[in-house]
């Protein structure tokens, strides 16, 4: 498309349109400026001379002027032939009021964000007609986005009504392409055992989904606005059941399965430890076989656990290798920065990328890896200002990451769960530093420290990995639950958080050390690395 633009009449404000047209150029459009202070006729004889197909009017002054020149425009379309074309108009809150009594102004932004423009000039259709929807998968969602990634956030509250009428506001609001539903722990666990649910816990830690026709419900909430696509967790039970119930009735956007947690190894179920990973595998399997994509939401929960640096990496590489082995073709690898709390933000940056470097080795035709950021749970003050600083300041750090989705963690988090407008105004927040960092962002790849930072945990990460391989005689360690449950009672898979565990052994010391979560010696503080700890296990 070529567009002709300029500031008109007696405007000389230029910043505007020159950002319109540079967004324009980035999509691939060609376009023509013609300077401040442009005459309306130079202006339309530019058009006819240029045979462009959008012509973009900017104006930033009074508003009775403004009139006056848009008449003129009106006017003199006509006389130059210009009828088909399309007209954009930029400006002032003020002019814009005015440009809308104009009928010929096909697009009119003032207030609008730079994603919004980004999709005008994609030509997409911004009805929300049956026959015009936004996408309603997760891969044609993140292309129908890009260059910004996909934004996601978890939502439910107490009861089924508070969480569809906010599921309801959000869709309108616009701000969330993904409404990542948080049901109940009775629904989690006891979701096809009713009889065991505990009735005090109703409503506890999300939504209380007792029959299908709820998940239905649910999902209907989100038919309107740009209607979000929409995910849910796999229970903590009945993994493969609850799989076929998400597609059946939410359309399950992605899975998202642990592999070694809903257990007792957690208390998130009762299943044993070894069943429990069997199960989780199957349950990763099933959405494979029905080219559902699949998130293995496992190292971040070690993490969350104060596992060192090293053992998040390793458990990110093994939880895309177990996907890919067990039929995986889109895989989602979440980085959950910011966690254990008190990592540096260079140091944490150089874990997630020695995570996703060799997570990205297992790449092929046939597994696809999409890369999904979120800001750490427990890295959230309690005071709602300084807490909408951290949101920021963890995506920010995230977006060096490049990454097709953003799970944006409200900034209410320390204090309650998000409500609907709370989820908003979370949202517009990372939009705002999507769009800024999608500018531009400096690259990290070569800070002398980041790289060498990512050379020791890469080090690290592999010689643990093989470690754990030699655990078993299976044909594929890494694919055998025992290799698992045989690493959790060796010690190369533990952290502080388990002691008192009856399958972990809790016997590791960990700390952060100038920004780094490192193993240590408790009695002398020295960091032990993975080559050392493993030879000392035996």
């Amino acid at each position: 498309m070529k567009i002709v633009g300029a500031a008109v009449g007696n405007c000389v404000h230029v910043a505007g349109i020159l950002s319109f047209m540079g967004i324009a150029r980035t999509l691939g459009h060609e376009t023509i400026f013609l300077g401040p202070a442009t005459p309306v006729d130079k202006l339309l004889g530019a058009a006819v001379e240029t045979k462009a197909d959008m012509i973009a009017v900017s104006y930033r002054l009074t508003p009775s002027v403004a009139r006056k020149i848009f008449e003129e425009i009106e006017k003199k379309i006509s006389e130059y032939g210009l009828e088909k074309r399309t007209f954009v108009f930029g400006g002032t809150a003020r002019v814009a009021e005015v440009a809308r009594e104009f009928d010929f102004f096909d697009k009119i932004f003032s207030t609008e964000t730079q994603r919004e423009i980004v999709d005008f000039l994609k030509g997409k259709e911004k009805g929300n007609s049956q026959k015009h929807l936004p996408a309603q998968t997760l891969l044609e969602r993140i292309k129908e986005s890009a260059p910004y990634p996909i934004v996601r956030h978890h939502f439910g509250l107490p009861t089924l009504e508070e969480t569809i009428n906010g599921i309801e506001e959000i869709a309108n609001s616009k701000t969330v392409d993904v409404v990542s539903l948080a049901p109940d722990q009775n629904a989690q666990q006891y979701f096809f055992e009713p009889e065991k649910m505990k009735k005090e816990l109703s409503g506890a830690g999300g939504v209380p989904l007792r029959t299908e026709e709820d998940f239905r419900k649910i999902y209907e909430a989100t038919r309107r606005g740009n209607y979000p696509i929409m995910r849910c967790y796999a229970g903590t039970t009945h993994i493969v059941e609850m799989a076929k119930l998400l597609k059946r009735t939410i359309h399950n956007a992605w899975a998202a399965i642990p592999l070694c947690w809903y257990n007792e190894l957690d208390g998130r179920s009762e299943r044993k430890f070894v069943e429990a990973v069997a199960e989780n595998m199957e349950g990763i399997k099933w959405n494979a076989s029905h080219d559902i994509p699949v998130e293995v939401n496992e190292p971040h929960q070690w993490g969350l656990r104060n596992a060192h640096d090293a053992l998040f990496v390793t458990m990110a590489y093994i939880s895309a290798y177990v996907a890919k082995n067990l039929g995986v073709k889109t895989y989602v690898a979440q980085y959950m920065m910011n966690t254990p709390p008190g990592l540096s933000p260079k140091m944490d940056l150089a874990k997630m990328m020695t995570a996703k470097k060799l997570i990205h080795t297992l790449e092929d035709e046939n597994f696809k890896v999409i890369t999904e950021v979120r800001a750490g749970l427990m890295a959230f003050p309690a005071d709602m200002d300084r807490a909408k600083g951290q949101l920021a300041f963890s995506i920010a750090e995230a977006m060096e990451l490049e990454p097709q989705i953003v799970h944006v963690v409200s900034f209410t988090e320390a204090d309650h769960a998000a409500r609907a407008h709370e989820v908003v105004q979370s949202s517009k927040i990372a939009h705002q530093v999507i769009e800024e960092s999608v500018k531009g962002l400096p690259r990290v790849e070569n800070n002398p420290e980041i790289v060498e930072r990512m050379k020791i945990l890469e080090d690290d990460a592999l010689a643990l990995i093989d470690a754990i391989r030699k655990l078993s005689n299976a044909q594929d360690p890494l694919l055998d639950p025992n290799t698992y449950h045989a690493a959790l009672k060796v010690g190369y898979l533990d952290t502080p958080n388990f002691v008192g565990s009856t399958v972990g052994l809790g016997k590791i010391s960990t700390a952060i050390v100038d920004g780094k979560c490192e193993v240590v010696n408790p009695r002398t503080g020295e960091i032990v690395r993975e080559h050392e700890r493993i030879k000392s296990i035996g």
